[in-house]
């Protein structure tokens, strides 16, 4: 299981794209590449694994419809600003 999941919502299959397209190039700046990638090409669900860190990337009906935040209630949140840095221990 990874340490961490990311969840992140696009308004459109094309903004799904693009958010995996940006995760992808951070990362391997970083030096990282997935270990693996699915449903880009579909662009309503993608899922990233970077090992420790899982990236999931939502059309916004669908995360609505698989409520992924539902299934892990329990497990600590950390939500952060657009610029990165970290804004608490409370949203999504």
């Amino acid at each position: 299981m990874a340490d961490y999941l990311v969840l992140c919502t696009g308004g459109s299959d094309t903004q799904v794209r693009a958010i995996v397209e940006n995760i992808s190039e951070g990362m391997r700046k970083l030096g990282d590449k997935p270990m693996g990638v699915e449903g880009v090409e579909d662009g309503r669900w993608a899922l990233m694994d970077f090992v420790d860190v899982v990236a999931h990337v939502f059309y916004r009906p669908v995360r609505e419809h698989y409520d992924i935040e539902g299934l892990w209630a329990d497990a600590p949140r950390l939500s952060l600003d657009g610029g990165g840095g970290e804004k608490g221990e409370e949203g999504a």
